[in-house]
């Protein structure tokens, strides 16, 4: 790694769009957006298409979209076109997670964003509402391997407000619930009392707080600041629709013979993701793709909707 970057503190800080800054500047609706779902989740050309219609559909919704990348060692916080054409067509783009910033700022380097990175860089411009596909968690096997996604560390200390379709199914759920809960972050259902399955819209697990409005998901978001104390996110866990959905029977005998084909293979630590997900949608032959394609549309148009309401408070 080469260090070339600037050392002072504001060469490191994000670089804010005009338009997200205006934005923010006038107290309009802002929604964070990751960019790991278009450098490394959807084939080309396919997934510059998808990028451009998440963002259409938070400006529908009424809020200023604002997807996150690092591009050549600047943070930045909403793209104009040319930089989310980059990010979708460069074959070198990184992924990062948060871990990952530091270094990849300090040497200049470009990716997209997890869901750790994206939260972090978010919540540090000023955002409050993020919109992503499914959160990492807890791995099947976890008393074994320890393997826990950073997401959940991360959003334990980020004050910033989550809508997602709760976990992939190949992690463990109960136990990710579980870390949820010791970790102190709120979990809300969005008109459902069972936590959502990413590609199915119940896992089976209960969630303890249901909310049926972006009202609603508002107040509690206001209760949380007139609260004080650790700044945890808040989870707004919205399912997928069932109609929507990814046929439960497929879903669960697919998953199980991903299982056992990387069990049988020896496949350990984080290669085990990348290979449950492409084994899903070859067997599904690309029916969990297009599940998740709708969670992250209706994800993304409901955090445009929270947005708007907490934006007019």
């Amino acid at each position: 790694m080469s260090l070339t970057a600037p050392l002072d503190a504001a060469a490191h800080a994000p670089v804010l769009s005009a338009e997200v800054r205006a934005a923010l500047a006038t107290h309009r609706p802002v929604v964070a957006l990751e960019s790991t779902i278009i450098a490394h989740g959807l084939p080309r050309p396919r997934n510059l298409r998808v990028a451009e219609e998440l963002e259409a559909l938070v400006r529908s919704g009424g809020a200023v979209p604002a997807t996150v990348a690092v591009l050549d060692g600047r943070a930045r916080v909403g793209l104009d076109k040319a930089q989310l054409e980059r990010v979708a067509e460069d074959p070198q783009m990184r992924k990062l997670g948060h871990r990952d910033l530091a270094p990849a700022l300090a040497s200049g380097a470009s990716g997209a964003t997890t869901v750790s990175a994206t939260a972090f860089l978010a919540a540090r411009a000023g955002l409050r509402v993020f919109a992503t596909g499914g959160l990492g968690g807890v791995h099947r096997g976890w008393t074994e391997t320890q393997d826990e996604s950073a997401d959940l560390r991360l959003l334990a200390r980020t004050g910033i407000t989550v809508v997602c379709a709760g976990v992939k199914s190949i992690l463990d759920v109960p136990a990710t619930l579980q870390r949820l809960e010791t970790l102190g972050i709120g979990v809300l259902g969005y008109g459902t009392d069972r936590f959502p399955g990413f590609y199915l819209s119940s896992s089976g697990e209960p969630v303890d707080w249901t909310v049926r409005s972006p009202e609603e998901v508002a107040e509690v978001m206001a209760a949380q600041d007139a609260l004080g104390g650790p700044g945890a996110a808040l989870v707004v866990a919205n399912p997928v629709p069932r109609e929507e959905q990814l046929d439960p029977a497929l879903h669960d005998r697919v998953l199980a013979e991903a299982l056992d084909a990387c069990r049988e293979r020896g496949i350990e630590g984080q290669a085990v993701t990348p290979f449950l997900l492409d084994h899903l949608m070859r067997g599904t032959q690309g029916a969990s793709l297009e599940a998740n394609l709708a969670a992250v549309r209706g994800n993304v148009a409901l955090a445009a909707r929270i947005a708007t309401v907490w934006a007019a408070r």
